[in-house]
């Protein structure tokens, strides 16, 4: 398995290498249509990959499929493999509904990054830079995650109640609880990185960091922009360093994630226990955030009814993680493909609800 999880991180470090080094290399402001493509781009590479986990658990590649699953209806005993928790059907579909879970809660993600980057006023152009180094940080942040929490299924069943019960309140919560504005400038990890680095009044071209006396921290903001005065870097000595505001934006997106990831991964876990579909899926999900950020910014407002729709489908799968004995019991070895059709069903009713509103409001305008 080892290998397995060695030449999935490699291929996705050779697909942000390839996005940051080749296609964003130079900062520029990324378009709707440029932001759609890559978003197509993104989810039909994500659903490719269901291909490889088809085939792979299917023929139990490097072990694929022999980890304990407690989310499997009927584990079977195959001579020479010893317990086959997943052949390449069910992998699939856990995968699928896993990354379509993970994915739909992303867009929630979208509504906070929005607000991040108003409230740090972050130019477009360096929005991108941004959420790029932002999703590797969450990466790492989650690939950590999903190893505890995997390792606490397998050594504490009972954990996966704990995991329900938390998704359902959280779903309630969601749906009760109005947001407010907030101001990230109170939040305590922008308040220890202010204590840890003074922070300029502007932005510096796309760095987040930049040292007092040096040619980066006398950049315009924008190409071709005059270059404004900086009182920070100014009364700095040579040669301190110094943060940028593009570095709170960053930490603010970091913490976020982490917020998120904190709903995101007992929601998948939910799903499967299996370490790998938990990764794959987590991860190939996330890869796509940056261009689905920039195809829906424009138009959050309009899907008013899709933290709602979020709010079910996450109470939706904390009853199924409480209830999975019963469900495989009653529903047998489809209930995941049951679990995969509800979620479906309810993101649909979501969309269509929000642009069914937008559109009776926008005709009593007229």
């Amino acid at each position: 398995m080892f290998w397995m999880y060695a030449g999935f991180i490699l291929l996705v470090l050779a697909l942000l290498a390839l996005d940051l080094g080749v296609f964003h290399r130079k900062a520029h402001v990324v378009t709707v249509k440029e932001a759609l493509g890559w978003s197509a781009f993104w989810i039909a590479l994500g659903l490719a990959f269901s291909g490889f986990i088809y085939l792979g658990y299917e023929n139990h590649w490097l072990g694929l499929g022999l980890t304990p699953d407690l989310m499997t209806a009927r584990p079977v005993p195959v001579e020479g493999l010893g317990t086959v928790y997943n052949d390449g059907a069910s992998a699939l579909v856990k995968y699928v509904t896993g990354y379509l879970v993970e994915k739909s809660l992303a867009v929630d993600n979208i509504f906070v990054i929005s607000m991040i980057f108003t409230f740090f006023a972050v130019p477009a152009i360096y929005q991108h830079r941004v959420l790029f180094w932002g999703i590797l940080g969450a990466l790492i942040l989650r690939g950590m995650m999903i190893a505890a929490g995997a390792r606490m299924i397998q050594e504490f069943s009972w954990i996966i109640y704990v995991f329900g019960g938390f998704l359902i309140l959280t779903g309630i919560k969601m749906l009760l609880l109005k947001e407010g504005e907030t101001d990230p400038n109170k939040n305590l990890v922008v308040r220890a990185t202010r204590k840890l680095f003074p922070v300029t009044e502007r932005f510096h071209g796309e760095h987040f960091f930049v040292r007092a006396g040096t040619d980066a921290s006398h950049e315009a903001e924008t190409p071709g922009a005059a270059v404004v005065a900086d009182r920070v870097v100014d009364a700095a000595k040579a040669g301190t360093l110094l943060a940028t505001p593009l570095l709170l934006a960053l930490v603010m997106v970091e913490f976020t994630d982490l917020i998120f990831a904190v709903d995101s991964i007992p929601a998948i876990f939910a799903i499967t226990a299996d370490p790998f579909l938990v990764f794959t899926s987590n991860v190939f999900a996330i890869l796509g955030l940056r261009s689905l950020y920039f195809a829906l910014a424009g138009m959050i407002d309009s899907f008013r009814y899709l933290k709602v729709a979020l709010a079910v489908v996450l109470m939706v799968v904390g009853v199924k993680m409480m209830t999975h004995t019963w469900l495989k019991a009653q529903l047998g070895e489809n209930f995941n493909l049951y679990l995969l059709a509800v979620v479906l069903s309810i993101l649909a009713a979501g969309v269509v609800a929000s642009l069914w509103k937008s559109r009776s409001e926008a005709r009593a305008a007229q």
